[in-house]
């Protein structure tokens, strides 16, 4: 057992100022809900557009899809990349052109794909030999890429098994693609969410060009590397700038590929979390503080949890760092959420270490809650409406 030490500096995830407009917005605001500071994630934007300008950012919009978001996005001139239809169309509602959206999704139905082709999608992903068949047969003619398995290994919230597939699937499936009509662009990988092991794009990287170097010798050209999500927002743990990360990244890039001249591929990144996460802060209330007989801690109630938007509990993997107001002598909490379900615990087997002045009534901030948070919540269980969403820009205002 582990207890988080929760005792870092506000100024690590807000400014005193941005903090106590937050407040002053929020005072009368029946919690829980998030409030998102767009400022953050137009800052995250700029970031990894300066550390990487040789590559096109399409947006993962599951990660926080708040059309205020998205509307800054398509202004600072990203892409984006969906995973349904329904995405489809908030994107092109808000004016986004369909050349600046790739369907990313490998799970498709044939009618999804027939209707984001008519909307004029021209790029799309794909693992399988039976999605390959649905493309050609419904998207004919456009630009495919192929995602390659990954273990995962390092990040806090691994995307392996269910998607992508290994090389010699994936060189099949090239080979398909052409034979049924479709353009073979090039390799996906997503090397886990919330990545801390910046090696594991090289080890994506090196299966790349060894497809690269095969599908030429077939006469295929691919030209287009994804590279997905995994960059890492700051939760309770230290990561490192962006400029590290993308600074090694383009290491292995030139490593595997060379210089970057008229012969280098098209680079995508996804980023999600990484842009929206930062820029979240969720407010909650503190419901019960009960001491249990079996147990040797006292356990923190909030009035969210799980099925409220904090999903990514589930074994502990993402750790929200958790600040109160109150101060003094601290001691270890189990924290869980107000729903029915024992399910419904976050932290129990590293619990929080939070000040035993805390009082029930009083609100805690979750920081880091700005991507994965509203859109896991549930629709209506135990009763609770959805976690709410608001925005502050450079003045404080509601969207709905």
């Amino acid at each position: 057992m582990h207890a988080f030490d929760y005792s870092f500096e506000l100024e690590d995830y807000i400014t005193k100022e941005d903090f106590e407009r937050l407040k002053e917005f929020s005072k009368d605001k029946e919690t829980p809900f998030v409030v998102v500071l767009l400022k953050t994630v137009a800052r995250k934007y700029d970031e990894l557009r300066a550390a990487m300008p040789y590559a096109k950012i399409y947006y993962a919009i599951k990660a926080n899809p708040h059309e205020e978001v998205l509307k800054l996005l398509i202004e600072r001139g990203s892409c984006f990349d969906i995973a349904s239809i329904y995405e489809l169309d908030l994107m092109l509602e808000l004016g986004a052109a369909p050349d600046r959206l790739s369907y990313g999704n490998t799970i498709k139905k044939a009618r999804d794909i027939r209707y984001a082709y008519e909307k004029g999608v021209r790029l799309f992903a794909s693992d399988s030999e039976s999605d390959v068949r649905k493309l050609a047969a419904n998207a004919p003619g456009s630009d495919v890429f192929f995602r390659i398995l990954s273990d995962g290994a390092g990040a806090d919230w691994p995307l392996s098994r269910k998607f992508g597939a290994h090389p010699e699937v994936v060189f099949d499936n090239i080979l398909l693609a052409r034979e049924v009509g479709l353009r073979p662009r090039g390799i996906s990988f997503h090397v886990g969410s919330q990545q801390n092991d910046v090696t594991q794009w090289r080890v994506a990287l090196k299966t790349c060009h060894k497809i690269f170097e095969e599908a030429a010798d077939k006469g295929i050209k691919l030209d287009l590397i994804n590279m997905g999500g995994g960059l890492p927002a700051r939760y309770v743990h230290p990561v490192e700038e962006t400029c590290v990360y993308m600074a090694e990244i383009t290491d292995y890039l030139r490593e595997f590929f060379g210089v970057f001249d008229e012969e280098f591929p098209d680079v995508i990144v996804e980023p999600g979390r990484y842009m929206a996460g930062d820029a979240g802060v969720l407010v909650s209330e503190v419901v019960m503080i009960a001491q249990k007989e079996h147990e040797g801690r006292p356990w923190l109630f909030l009035d969210i949890g799980k099925f409220g938007g904090l999903i990514e509990t589930i074994e502990e993997s993402i750790r929200y760092p958790v600040y109160t107001e109150r101060k003094g002598e601290a001691r270890d909490y189990v924290v869980a959420g107000p729903t029915c379900d024992s399910m419904d615990v976050l932290y129990e087997t590293n619990p929080c270490r939070l000040p035993i002045s805390l009082e029930e009534g009083d609100r805690v901030y979750l920081f880091t809650t700005g991507a994965y948070t509203q859109t896991y919540s549930a629709v209506f269980f135990n009763g609770f409406p959805p976690l709410k969403v608001y925005v502050m820009d450079d003045l404080p205002r509601e969207t709905a």
